[in-house]
C-alpha cells in the first residue's frame, strides 16, 4: 500500500494537499493567550531575499501568514495584526501584498483586527498598561531577539515591566501536531522518500555527490515541494564520517558507502530522512557490520518510544546495543563512534522547537529516530534516520515506505 502511495505521489502534485486552515491559526493563537499573563509581540521576517522569501517559523505558527515586514501583538484580551503600508515600488520588484489599507485584509489574513505597522508601538504601549510583564522572543544561547532594534523602540515604553521570553511558551504548543500538521509532514516525507528511490536508481561509481543531490531536488520540485528542509548531505567514502558534510563535490569511488541525509520542504513542513547505501551495489562485510549494528540500534530505539520517555533514555538504549553488538579494530566497543544526539523534534523546522531538553515524549510529537556510527580510520561512515510519530502507547514509523535492511537496499540500488 505504501509503495502505491508513492507511485501515486510520482504522477499527482502534491499541492493539492489541505493545508492549515484559518480556524487552527486562530485556535493556536487563542490556547496561547489562554496562557498569557502579559503582552507578547512577535515581529516577521522583515525582507524578501533574492532566494526566496521564508517566513519566521513561530510566526507562520500562530498567523499562517506568509509576507514580510508584518508583527503580531496578543494578549489575554486582543490579537491584532501589523501590516506594511502600500509601496507601489516594493510591489514592482515582489509584487502586491496585504495591506492594512485593503478592505478584505481581514478575511485574508483570519485577523479581526488589522492595523498600520506604524501604529504598533502606541497599541503596544496601551495594552502595556494593564499587564506589568511583556514577551518577547529570544533565541540561541544568548538570548538575543530575532529583531533587536524593533524590540529596541518598544522597550523603552516599558522600563519597569517585566521581560519574558515567548520562545518556550510558543514552542510547547508547537511540539504536539494536529491532523492536519501530520498530514503535510507525511506530505513531505513521501516526497523524500521517492527521491531517496530515485537516488538509489542512478547511483555507480564515477558519479558525483552533486548529481545525486541534484536528482533528488528535483524529484520533490515535481512533487510540489518549495525547497531542501535543510542543506543536503551526500557523504562518500570519508566524507560519510563527517557529520554535517554538505559540500557534495566529490565522486564516489567503487566499493565506498555514501550518507544520503536529504530531504524536502513542502507547503512549510519538513521531513528529515537519511540512508547509507553501498556505491556498487553491495556492503562489504565490515561495512554490512557496521550498518547492521546501526539498524539494531535503531529498532532498539523505536521500540522503546512511547509517551513518558525521555530522548535520552532512547539514546542510551542505542548506544548501549553498539557497544553489545560490535567491535572497533582496537576490540573496543563501537558506542563511542556515536557521537550526536539520537534524534529532534520535526515540524515546521527540521529541527523544530522543544520547550525544555528534558520533556518528555508525548502523544502527537514527531521525532527522528537517527543513530550513527562514524569510524574515519576505517573510511566507514553508517547512519540511519526515520521519523516516527508518537502515538498513545508507542510510536508509527511515519518513513517505513523506504527499506531499511541492507539487502532489500542493495536490491534496488541502480534499479
Amino acid at each position: 500500500m505504501r509503495r502505491l502511495l508513492i507511485t501515486l505521489l510520482c504522477a499527482l502534485p502534491l499541492a493539492a494537499v489541505t493545508g492549515i486552515s484559518q480556524d487552527e491559526y486562530r485556535a493556536r493563537r487563542a490556547e496561547l493567550r489562554k496562557t498569557l499573563d502579559g503582552v507578547v509581540v512577535l515581529f516577521g521576517e522583515r525582507e524578501e531575499a533574492l532566494s526566496g522569501f521564508v517566513q519566521e517559523s513561530n510566526f507562520e505558527y500562530l498567523t499562517g501568514f506568509a509576507e514580510p515586514g508584518a508583527a503580531m501583538l496578543l494578549s489575554s484580551t486582543e490579537e491584532i495584526l501589523f501590516l506594511q503600508p502600500k509601496n507601489p515600488r516594493q510591489e514592482t520588484f515582489y509584487g502586491k501584498h496585504v495591506t492594512p489599507e485593503d478592505s478584505d485584509a481581514k478575511s485574508r489574513t483570519g485577523f479581526d483586527a488589522v492595523a498600520p505597522y506604524h501604529t504598533l508601538a502606541a497599541r503596544f504601549f496601551r495594552a502595556t498598561e494593564a499587564h506589568r510583564k511583556y514577551y518577547l522572543l529570544l533565541t540561541g544561547e544568548d538570548s538575543k531577539p530575532l529583531s533587536p532594534r524593533e524590540y529596541d523602540k518598544l522597550r523603552v515604553f516599558v522600563p519597569f515591566h517585566q521581560e519574558l521570553n515567548a520562545a518556550t511558551i510558543v514552542a510547547k504548543l508547537r511540539m504536539k501536531k494536529s491532523p492536519a500538521e501530520l498530514e503535510l509532514i507525511q506530505k513531505a516525507a513521501d516526497a523524500s522518500i521517492a527521491a531517496h528511490r530515485q537516488s538509489w536508481k542512478m547511483m555507480r561509481a564515477g558519479m558525483a555527490e552533486y548529481e545525486i543531490q541534484a536528482a533528488m531536488a528535483k524529484v520533490w520540485s515535481d512533487l510540489g515541494c518549495e525547497r531542501a528542509a535543510y542543506a543536503p548531505i551526500v557523504g562518500s567514502g570519508p566524507n560519510s564520517t563527517v557529520l554535517h558534510y554538505n559540500t557534495n563535490r566529490r565522486k564516489m569511488d567503487a566499493g565506498e558507502v555514501t550518507v544520503i541525509d536529504v530531504a524536502a520542504q513542502c507547503s512549510s513542513y519538513a521531513a528529515d530522512i537519511t540512508r547509507t547505501v553501498p556505491v556498487s551495489g553491495r556492503f562489504n562485510e565490515r561495512q554490512r557490520e557496521i550498518y547492521n549494528v546501526v539498524l539494531g540500534a535503531q529498532n532498539a530505539a523505536i521500540a522503546a518510544a512511547k509517551p513518558g520517555v525521555l530522548m535520552r533514555d532512547l539514546q542510551k538504549i542505542a548506544k548501549d546495543y553498539m557497544d553489545a553488538h560490535g567491535k572497533d579494530k582496537k576490540g573496543e566497543g563501537l558506542g563511542k563512534y556515536f557521537v550526536h544526539g539520537l534524534g529532534h523534534h520535526v515540524g515546521l523546522e527540521v529541527h523544530d522547537p522543544a520547550d525544555t531538553p528534558t520533556t518528555p515524549l508525548a502523544a502527537g510529537m514527531v521525532v527522528t529516530i537517527e543513530p550513527g556510527i562514524y569510524i574515519p580510520e576505517e573510511g566507514i561512515g553508517v547512519r540511519i534516520e526515520d521519523m516516527i510519530l508518537i502515538t498513545e502507547n508507542g510510536s508509527r514509523l511515519m518513513t517505513a515506505a523506504l527499506p531499511r535492511v541492507a539487502a532489500e537496499i542493495e536490491k534496488l540500488i541502480g534499479k
